[in-house]
């Protein structure tokens, strides 16, 4: 059974990040185990904190470390990473050391209703994890623009061409991390 950690770069409730991110590990078959990683209640990372015990910190850093994968779904803020997304790659890169980066596959979507779907936040997102070892899946890269036209009034994903589309993303998500 694989374990794949999903994270969603957007604390907003309703979040069309949440309802893209949720429909792709709902295509995932029932031997692939899903963890939501919650990130909202991280304290921002300064290395000050790397001699403390800190539960959130420790609880993400465990999460990641037992992940065979990692699925980053993510907006993007003022045409970057958002804060949140940041602050969980720096935790877990840290202390000095203990990067539980190195070597783990990730595979990053953005979506957004702009026309240009997230892409610089998904730029930097990849080019921040790269700089710290991990093996970002660049084949198969999502940057989903007009996202909020995909959903319903529900926030489920409910039109036809990009469930087909985040479909095949997620049968080349499984295959990659199966390598």
């Amino acid at each position: 059974m694989k374990n794949i950690a999903l994270i969603v770069g957007s604390l907003s409730t309703p979040s069309i990040n949440r309802a893209v991110g949720e429909f792709i590990v709902a295509q995932f078959p029932e031997n692939i185990s899903v963890q939501n990683v919650q990130i909202g209640d991280l304290p921002l990372y300064t290395q000050n904190l790397d001699s403390q015990e800190i539960p959130a910190y420790t609880r993400i850093r465990q999460q990641l470390q037992t992940a065979d994968a990692v699925l980053i779904v993510s907006p993007e803020h003022n045409r970057g990473i958002p804060a949140a997304v940041k602050n969980v790659i720096d935790i877990a890169s840290r202390p000095f050391g203990q990067n539980l980066w190195q070597g783990k596959k990730v595979a990053i979507v953005t979506a957004s209703p702009g026309a240009y779907g997230g892409i610089n936040a998904g730029l930097q997102i990849r080019q921040s994890l790269q700089s710290i070892g991990a093996d970002v899946l660049t084949s198969s890269e999502v940057f989903l623009s007009r996202a909020n036209t995909a959903l319903n009034d529900a926030y489920e994903v409910s039109d036809e061409r990009t469930a087909g589309f985040l479909q095949k993303f997620a049968t080349a998500f499984l295959a990659w991390i199966e390598k």
